[in-house]
């Protein structure tokens, strides 16, 4: 210990540790050093940048999330392309996967349009796509609404290829028209879980027996064994209606609600129907 109770930088106390700075003159050096202006300790984060700071992993996780929605998504699209392509051709498979597509956006718009995000849309090879979104408590007929939206945006694609395919001619356009229609007359079935079946309970009796009517002269003039099918399950479905009535979802649903779906649905088959007419002929895919 020098004089003036300092004891140099880097020298070793009766303790055996190193002191690199001032000491106390009253003979406390085993306190620590005080410290310097320049040894001043940085201010503490604010509460914002804590929580900023807690949050990171979780932003983290969701964009990884994100990322596996995509992969999803874009995995399960180049699978379909390659089952479609091996069926029918490329050209062929690549326009159904399109029309496929455009059929699921509808959804995703009607969801978004009533704020609500559409949790996943997925490719299933062969058999076709589906748009998923978390459950919520909503009118049913929200619910009839976002199911109507897939097909009406399908058959609005289906047009476009139909108005392609007259102002080019070809005949490969015209079969892919045929089938978005042919798609989305399916959808249209008042079956769980295809669109129709989240349709059915809102509309009215009478709408079915004016779309059997139609099928059944359809079938006169374009044998489709499909649409037999879906002859077959209409009927079913009215029989089901007039013997046990979803009384629940029709009480809570106003009656102009009501009449504007069933409208909206026969209108889409009709239009479906008559598009369907239009452009059946022979086909030759590849």
């Amino acid at each position: 210990m020098v004089p003036g109770g300092y004891e140099p930088p880097g020298t070793i106390a009766r303790s055996g540790r190193v002191h690199h700075g001032p000491v106390s003159t009253d003979g406390a050096w085993w306190l620590p050093p005080e410290p310097t202006p320049s040894q001043s300790s940085q201010p503490s984060p604010s509460r914002w940048e804590r929580l900023k700071r807690a949050l990171a992993p979780l932003a983290g996780l969701a964009a990884l999330l994100v990322k596996l929605k995509s992969v999803l998504f874009l995995g399960s699209l180049a699978v379909s392309l390659a089952a479609y392509a091996q069926l029918w051709g490329w050209r062929f498979g690549a326009g159904f996967a399109v029309l496929l597509l455009v059929h699921e956006l509808g959804h995703v718009i009607a969801l978004r349009l009533r704020g609500i995000r559409a949790s996943g849309l997925v490719f299933i090879p062969l058999l076709g796509a589906f748009t998923s979104w978390k459950p919520q408590e909503r009118p049913a007929h929200h619910d009839a609404e976002t199911a109507l939206a897939g097909p009406i945006a399908g058959t609005v694609g289906a047009l476009a290829a139909l108005g392609y395919a007259d102002a080019s001619g070809s005949d490969l356009w015209r079969a892919l028209a045929f089938t978005g229609f042919l798609l989305n007359l399916f959808n249209l079935i008042p079956l769980v879980p295809l669109d129709g079946g989240r349709v059915a309970n809102l509309v009215y009796p009478w709408a079915w027996g004016v779309i059997g009517v139609g099928l059944v002269g359809y079938l006169i003039v374009r044998p489709e064994p499909l649409v037999v099918i879906i002859l077959l399950l209409v009927g079913y479905e009215l029989y089901t209606q007039l013997r046990n009535p979803d009384a629940a979802a029709r009480a809570a649903t106003p009656p102009e609600q009501r009449l504007r779906l069933t409208w909206a649905y026969l209108a889409l088959v009709v239009v479906i129907v008559v598009c369907m007419h239009a452009t059946y002929a022979e086909r030759h895919l590849r």
